[in-house]
């Protein structure tokens, strides 16, 4: 096992908290285990690691993470997702196949939005011409999760979103059953409202999205309104 786990591994059995973890795993319908160890805790040890063990290749980051995300407790994927993006600066176009993976396997919300906001974001506008390759592939794929991440990984992007995009990958998933699926269109809808309300406005008066997907995406507008 890496040094860098033994480490932060030490750490969370020893501020585990029984009580708060049987919390986490029944808010997660009981998918994963979980230390119990609050947020702003965690946050704390992670990055008191991150500064005491330095990586120097993408190869070992990628290997870490992975070893990371095969592990039981729910916040080793947390770490795995702040470890990764901390190390941005090795990233390599063949970084978004660890992404894929990470999206793939251990998959709910938590994760994924974890990933759109840390990794995949960043991802495309390190390599853009990566952008409407891989996530074209994602919109279309069966794996629902990855269709999330496609209508998802814009989220932060502002006034440099896609509008094109977004729109398509929206359409194109707007007909799904997916309560993962409908409340991603409406949250990215949602998120892009705080810088172009109008279009927001326009789009969803134009398009027919399911009820939830229409009210989230509306939510922030309706409030100024």
């Amino acid at each position: 096992m890496h040094p860098i786990i033994l480490s932060v591994s030490k750490q969370y059995r020893q501020n585990a908290n029984a009580e708060k973890a049987f919390g986490a795993k029944a808010y997660m319908l009981n998918q994963f285990e979980f230390f119990g160890i609050p947020a702003p805790q965690r946050s704390a040890i992670d990055k008191a690691t991150l500064k005491q063990y330095a990586i120097e290749s993408i190869k070992e980051v990628e290997l870490v993470a992975k070893e990371l995300w095969k592990m039981p407790e729910r916040e080793y994927q947390y770490f795995a997702i702040t470890l990764f993006a901390y190390y941005k600066k090795l990233w390599k176009p063949s970084s978004i196949k660890l992404m894929e993976y990470c999206i793939t396997h251990k998959s709910w919300w938590d994760s994924v939005d974890g990933i759109a906001s840390e990794w995949t974001g960043p991802f495309f506008k390190l390599f853009p011409e990566q952008k409407e390759k891989i996530t074209e592939g994602w919109n279309q794929s069966s794996n629902m999760w990855l269709q999330r991440s496609s209508i998802m990984f814009q989220k932060a992007y502002k006034n440099e979103t896609d509008t094109a995009l977004l729109a398509r990958y929206i359409l194109n998933c707007k007909d799904s059953k997916e309560f993962f699926i409908q409340k991603a269109i409406g949250w990215a809808l949602r998120e892009y409202s705080k810088t172009n309300p109008q279009w927001v406005t326009k789009f969803v008066k134009q398009n027919k999205l399911a009820p939830l997907s229409a009210r989230e995406a509306m939510k922030r507008i309706m409030k100024i309104v």
